[in-house]
């Protein structure tokens, strides 16, 4: 597809939660004699950068530049999370540091043999919400006003954790420059975006919304989802649905379904909602059609479910995905 070479150089507000994804990977050893439980032996670990850093992450990799802009606590995952953007060329001044701030962070342990894949075996997870407080609002607002006058585009990313709202899209939208546009995940209020550009709920968070499973039939998704889009006052209303692909509304008539890209066994969904979302958004900057940019959103997240862990797909694998299923393109 001709339009990923036009994503490099395309520079993106990331405003929202930033999470550490912790991986600690060991060796099975024995059951332990104090519990019914395994023992690990410990290997190695990997601190990666997710919620809104990892689209940050996915933006880079495409060849955009992310501008993250959210808070860290002043803790060692956050000094990770900062560490990790600067491994990857991310700028992070507009991070704010908050002493008495949790960074939320999900660790995930993982054994196996090994030459084997690795299976997770558990997730625990430290979470905290950001204080409340005027000052601290105004500081975010003022980050992510300042960044977004020299910017293409905007994500929110929204997983709960206080640093962004709905009512940070009006702020944001009068601060971009004409035109540019923002896209929206949010974990659990994206009914309450309202005026954003394109939203990319999964299937779960629709049904949540429409309080019922909208996956029945391809009817009450496309009510649902048209519903969510009208509501919304979007533009495009991209919704993945894991192994049945995605399904988007663009209020021009019937939803367009999109098949998968490549297998249905995936080896791990963590963090590609974060690559559809960077993806969509970043096509869209580049001046993509909605079914332009849901389709290559489509091939990245393909990718992504392929991979273990948090992944950041690189614009070299979406060519490679795009030239080795042209015919999802003819569908």
């Amino acid at each position: 597809m001709s339009l990923i070479p036009e994503l490099a150089g395309r520079r993106l507000v990331v405003a929202g939660d930033l999470v550490l994804d912790r991986f600690v990977y060991g060796h099975p050893k024995r059951v332990s004699r104090e519990a019914p439980v395994l023992i690990l032996r410990y290997s190695r670990e990997e601190n990666l950068p997710g919620g809104a850093g990892n689209a940050a992450a996915n933006v880079r990799s495409l060849g955009g530049v992310p501008v993250p802009v959210g808070a860290t606590g002043a803790d060692d995952a956050g000094r990770a999370i900062r560490e990790a953007f600067r491994a990857r060329g991310i700028e992070s001044e507009a991070l704010l540091e908050i002493p008495s701030y949790r960074t939320p962070t999900k660790t995930r342990i993982l054994g196996g043999a090994p030459h084997s894949i690795k299976q997770q075996i558990v997730r625990y997870d430290i979470e905290d919400t950001l204080p409340e407080g005027d000052e601290l609002r105004s500081a975010l607002r003022k980050s992510w006003t300042e960044t977004a006058r020299r910017a293409d585009g905007a994500i929110v990313s929204d997983y709960g954790y206080g640093a962004v709202s709905p009512d940070a899209v009006a702020s944001l939208r009068a601060a971009l420059p004409s035109g540019a546009r923002i896209c929206v995940d949010s974990r659990h209020r994206m009914a309450l975006y309202s005026g954003v550009d394109a939203a990319t709920p999964n299937e779960e968070e629709l049904d949540e919304i429409a309080g019922s499973p909208v996956s029945e039939s391809d009817e009450s998704l496309a009510r649902a989802g048209e519903a969510l889009r009208e509501r919304m006052l979007c533009e495009s209303l991209l919704v993945t649905r894991g192994s049945r692909g995605m399904a988007l509304f663009t209020g021009s008539g019937a939803p367009a379904f999109i098949p998968v890209h490549g297998t249905d066994q995936v080896a791990d969904v963590t963090g590609a909602g974060d690559t559809v979302l960077a993806a969509f958004a970043l096509a869209s900057s580049a001046g993509a059609t909605p079914i332009e940019a849901a389709l290559l959103a489509n091939f990245a997240g393909g990718v992504a479910v392929m991979k273990m862990g948090t992944t950041a797909v690189t614009a070299d694998e979406l060519a490679a995905a795009v030239e080795a299923d042209r015919l999802l393109l003819l569908r």
